[in-house]
């Protein structure tokens, strides 16, 4: 994940990587890690202050095609730009990360996955043209523009979360923040327990996860939470329609 804050916007991004990739001795991560560091090098660096999420991603992900040794690997993202003057946040979403916006006890959005068959989702590949591997572009990610409000929570996370934790478990998790003057330590306490929650619920193996209710779906027998790479991202929206910098 990374940040970026200036005076009238904010970028929030998360990815997540593909472990299929281990099958063929490669480590997913560098992929991950290195798309990310792209987008916050371009994002740290543009003269913008306000970013389109898709050409952010765009850009992060030609810089990695043009290397003299591409990196092989695969991730989702997800990229949060939040637009303090226009009071609202627009979003590119690829794959089965994603993002939530919750008001008070409701959930006003929730991103949704995009999955070519079950459980395998779109991502940013290379693959030296590598047989199965999926290559999907920054502009297949799915986008949208939603206003904001003093007091909403943005929660973004890759598919450990949402695959082991319906929006009513998450929600109730983040009561424990002050909307209107919210801390950094009980944001950060409220992301640490979503995640250990996600990760508890993983391993039970009676639990009829979201996962589990997918897979039925599907027609297959499973039971249980999903393991997975868990990694939870809480932005706070305070103080939208001042005039100084906050």
């Amino acid at each position: 994940t990374f940040k970026k804050r200036c005076k009238s916007s904010g970028i929030n991004a998360e990815y997540g990587g593909v472990g299929g990739w281990r099958r063929y001795d490669v480590d997913p991560s560098k992929f991950t890690r290195s798309l990310m560091n792209n987008c916050e090098r371009i994002a740290r660096s543009t003269t913008t202050d306000v970013l389109n999420p898709v050409g952010l991603l765009q850009r992060a992900y030609e810089q990695m095609m043009h290397l003299k040794s591409p990196l092989l690997g695969s991730c989702t993202a997800c990229i949060v730009v939040m637009d303090k003057e226009k009071k609202e946040v627009s979003a590119a979403n690829l794959g089965d990360s994603g993002f939530m916006v919750v008001r008070g006890d409701v959930v006003v959005y929730q991103s949704q996955e995009q999955q070519h068959y079950f459980n395998t989702p779109y991502q940013l590949s290379i693959s030296n043209d590598r047989l199965g591997v999926i290559q999907d572009r920054p502009s297949d990610a799915d986008t949208t523009t939603i206003s904001i409000q003093k007091g909403d929570l943005i929660v973004m996370a890759t598919d450990g979360l949402f695959d082991n934790m319906f929006q009513q478990q998450i929600v109730e998790r983040l009561k424990i923040i002050d909307r209107y003057a919210p801390t950094y330590e009980t944001l950060k306490q409220a992301a640490d327990k979503l995640a250990a929650d996600a990760r508890n619920l993983a391993m039970d193996e009676d639990y009829m996860s979201p996962f589990a209710m997918k897979a039925q779906h599907y027609g297959l027998n499973f039971r249980g939470g999903k393991l997975d790479d868990i990694t939870v991202l809480l932005a706070s929206v305070v103080n939208c329609w001042e005039e100084e910098d906050t």
